[in-house]
């Protein structure tokens, strides 16, 4: 289905003026600070040098006061503390900073992340039975998980074990009785509520490092928290958090450490996955979070956490072996289940009837459907819910699409639930089999009241028409200042038009190069999945602006977004 192209608006009076006023700024440049917020001179140099100087006080948080004391007695105890984390990436890179950082002080600390399979997400009374009988902590400290975990915080407590939390999903009513419950979340519009759950915990290390410098301990001010910016940075990114304010600083700062790692696991993961050149954002969701997701998905979470504490290159290198074979095999078991699921789906497809998609099959994996699901919202631009049966049962992830609430959805349908829960964009949810039926054709009644008079037209949004020779190096300078890229704070796109095709190729039969000018200035391009649009004459073409480094030689190139025959 080919996408309506939306030029977004722009005041361009505004950033006429930008562009007169700042030294070295390009006049697309200018456009996109205007574009992003940007009313004056000074708040575009702020937007554009963001600097860690600039991060607010840790103790602004809820009860990090409280988390700071427990802790450091805990320390200065030599008590055994345990950091309990969560299977995804942000859970994964959260857990390994809190363990740096506490055995960099002295710290008696261990790990322990639950299994998706066998005891699900959270700090439950389930897992908290198996992380003490591993660990036999005094202390837990949770990241990215714990605000709700209210019977498990009680069960810790009468075992004689206090619970730090740290977390940034929203309070759902009751808020578990810890030691500390350090949740942005918990204060309305907090400042640091944008924050994924890595950066909480990076907020109470900061705390932690302040304070013992602040009582002169002379182990506290030996640690150097730059060195776990590159944690904070790739799951910042994964987890789909906003990328303004501070998380924009400390993504810029991560990706600054992630060239020259203090922790061997990443440059392993690097080679792995054939990384050489200058990393961008898009690195960490496409390239670190889907092979430190696979562990968890269809491996062991905890193969991804000990990648990130082995201080030995080569048993990183084995690890990371372990979570390449992981993702090759997420990716062939998704492969399959998209495949299956586009055929069923296919056979009875109605745009004028089929709002909202509900597909469910025996033994499909519960570790990859959610990602199935986006895969067929991409393709059809409708809220879809995949569910994977087994037996009596199945567990479903739900994915939807701006204008329409999942999660509204789900409460149309509570009563064929056995659970769900999520929020606007992407839920998760149990459902009985011999209900699937019932849940389908509601879910989909519910959508289709919703969006039956809503244009459902893929539509690509661009941020500035450009000239080709307005493609240069100073905008991809510039570009790299305004970054970094991601929710909420997206990456660029530009247009060109009435541009000729000076070379053509597919590559790997399904990747379309593309070598383009305008009679005077002349540039390569990659369209990733777009053989089929190979074109026969001008083209108009929607791209972002990357570096692409081959050989040793650095160049630019577009990465099309789409292509339409000149108008």
């Amino acid at each position: 289905m080919p996408k309506q192209w939306k030029f977004k608006p722009c005041d361009e009076a505004l950033a006429e003026e930008l562009f007169q006023t700042l030294e070295n700024l390009s006049r697309p440049l200018a456009a996109l600070l205007t574009q992003r917020g940007c009313k004056t001179a000074d708040e575009a140099r702020e937007f554009m040098n963001t600097a860690l100087s600039g991060l607010s006080d840790p103790f602004d948080l809820p009860d990090m006061d409280k988390a700071v004391e427990r802790i450091r007695r805990a320390l200065s105890g030599g008590e055994r503390i345990t950091v309990f984390g969560d299977y995804d990436a942000d859970g994964v890179c959260s857990t390994a900073l809190m363990v740096r950082v506490l055995r960099e002080m002295g710290g008696n600390v261990s790990a322990y992340i639950p299994s998706r399979h066998d005891t699900g997400y959270g700090l439950s009374p389930e897992a908290l039975v198996t992380c003490v009988e591993q660990n036999s902590p005094s202390l837990i400290v949770t990241v990215d998980c714990g605000t709700s975990s209210v019977e498990a915080v009680d069960a810790a407590r009468e075992q004689g074990i206090d619970v730090v939390i740290t977390d940034h999903h929203e309070p759902g009513g009751v808020v578990a009785d810890a030691v500390a419950v350090v949740n942005p979340k918990r204060v309305e519009n907090h400042p640091s509520s944008i924050l994924a759950g890595v950066g909480v915990a990076f907020k109470l290390c900061h705390a932690l490092v302040k304070a013992g410098r602040d009582a002169g301990c002379a182990v506290c001010a030996a640690v150097d928290l730059k060195n776990v910016l590159d944690f904070v940075a790739v799951a910042t990114v994964t987890d789909m958090v906003p990328l303004l304010g501070e998380n924009r600083v400390l993504v810029r700062a991560g990706f600054q450490s992630l060239e020259n790692p203090a922790c061997p696991g990443w440059n392993a993961l690097k080679r792995v996955a054939g990384l050489t050149g200058p990393l961008e954002t898009w690195h960490a969701g496409f390239t670190f979070g889907p092979r430190i997701n696979a562990a968890g998905r269809v491996g062991r979470a905890d193969a991804a956490l000990e990648l990130f504490l082995t201080d030995r290159p080569e048993r990183a290198d084995e690890l990371a072996q372990l979570l390449e074979e992981a993702n090759r095999e997420r990716q062939a078991i998704e492969k399959d289940i998209v495949k299956e699921a586009i055929d069923e789906i296919d056979a009875y497809f109605d745009e004028t009837k089929h709002f909202g998609l509900v597909i469910a099959r025996e033994g499909w994996h519960a570790g990859v459907i959610g990602i199935v699901a986006s895969r067929l919202v991409q393709r059809y631009h409708r809220p879809v819910a995949v569910v994977g049966l087994d037996g009596e049962s199945g567990r479903g992830s739900c994915r939807s699409i701006d204008g329409f609430s999942v999660l509204d959805g789900l409460n149309a349908c509570a009563d064929l639930l056995k659970q769900f829960g999520g929020h606007d964009m992407a839920a998760g949810l149990e459902v009985e089999t011999g209900h699937i039926d019932a849940f389908r054709e509601r879910f989909n009644a519910f959508a289709t009241e919703a969006l039956k008079d809503v244009d459902l037209s893929a539509v690509l949004e661009i941020d500035h028409a450009v000239e080709l020779a307005d493609v240069n190096d100073a905008l991809m300078d510039g570009l790299k200042r305004t970054g970094p890229f991601g929710q909420d704070n997206p990456e660029p796109i530009w247009a060109v038009m009435n541009l000729n095709v000076a070379d053509s190729r597919i590559l790997k039969e399904k990747h379309l190069k593309l070598t383009l000018t305008d009679g005077k200035t002349r540039i390569d391009s990659i369209g990733f999945n777009m053989a089929e649009k190979l074109p026969s004459g001008p083209i108009d073409a929607a791209f972002s602006l990357h570096e692409n480094t081959w050989n040793g030689r650095t160049s630019l190139q577009l990465n099309l977004k789409d292509i339409r025959p000149a108008e």
